[in-house]
């Protein structure tokens, strides 16, 4: 049902060097941000440029800077988040703007090879599959953080991304944290090398903001800790080498 009210959306078009551009849109019951951004460029400006995919909350890709907190678009209510009537959407932060909402997501992603992210087993498909105990503490600890679907939602909350561009940022150690703890993976000495040095897990301040944003309830902050203990045993005993 269409409501009398109107929406006030600032919407930051062109690139670094951009600003925001007004819209009026109108409000609508059960609004999500997303819907918002999709009338803007199908109804008044169609050279609005922006990301999504599922519109259900599994692919992360409408991810963006709303009122200047990151979140997905497609989960995120008008009502829950609109200040006064009015919302300011920005591109992720920590990330090179393409254009208007989109971002550049290489350096993400490079982070994430950057910290070894990549499952190296030893078996081959001529092999049975491996067994992994769902009960082995290891298992539980790779469980917490497996969920992980690479929206940057994290990076973008990060004070330690903005303030160092090389901390390869909390969902690439996260996701070094699932591959140290499952035991079919062969790469844990060059993984923990890779995230022992000064860009890695050491350098985060646990300011928990990944955790507190991550919408799909993980705890980054959590696994950035294990790496630390893990890492700072590893160099006690030489492994580091």
């Amino acid at each position: 049902m269409l409501n009398t009210e109107t929406l006030k959306v600032s919407i930051w078009r062109g690139q670094a060097d951009g600003q925001f551009v007004s819209y009026d849109v109108p409000r609508l019951d059960s609004q999500t941000v997303l819907d918002v951004v999709t009338y803007v460029q199908r109804t008044i400006d169609p050279g609005l440029s922006y990301r999504f995919s599922c519109r259900v909350g599994m692919c992360g890709s409408c991810a963006m800077t709303v009122n200047g907190v990151a979140r997905w678009t497609c989960r995120t209510h008008v009502s829950k988040v609109a200040v006064n009537g009015a919302l300011e959407l920005a591109p992720l932060s920590n990330l090179p703007v393409v254009k208007d909402l989109a971002t550049d997501m290489s350096t993400f992603f490079d982070k994430w090879a950057g910290a070894k992210g990549q499952f190296r087993g030893e078996r081959t498909r001529h092999q049975d599959f491996a067994n992994v105990s769902p009960s082995s503490a290891a298992r539980k600890a790779a469980d917490a953080g497996i969920e992980c679907i690479g929206c940057a939602v994290c990076y973008a909350s990060c004070d330690t991304v903005t303030w160092r561009p090389d901390y390869l940022g909390p969902a690439a150690l996260n996701r070094a944290w699932t591959l140290v703890n499952d035991e079919r993976d062969v790469a844990g000495r060059e993984r923990l090398q890779a995230v022992a040095g000064d860009s890695g897990c050491h350098a985060c301040h646990t300011h928990t903001s990944c955790s507190e944003r991550c919408p799909k309830g993980i705890a980054p902050t959590l696994g950035i800790s294990g790496l630390k203990r893990i890492t700072a045993r590893a160099a006690i005993r030489g492994e580091l080498d």
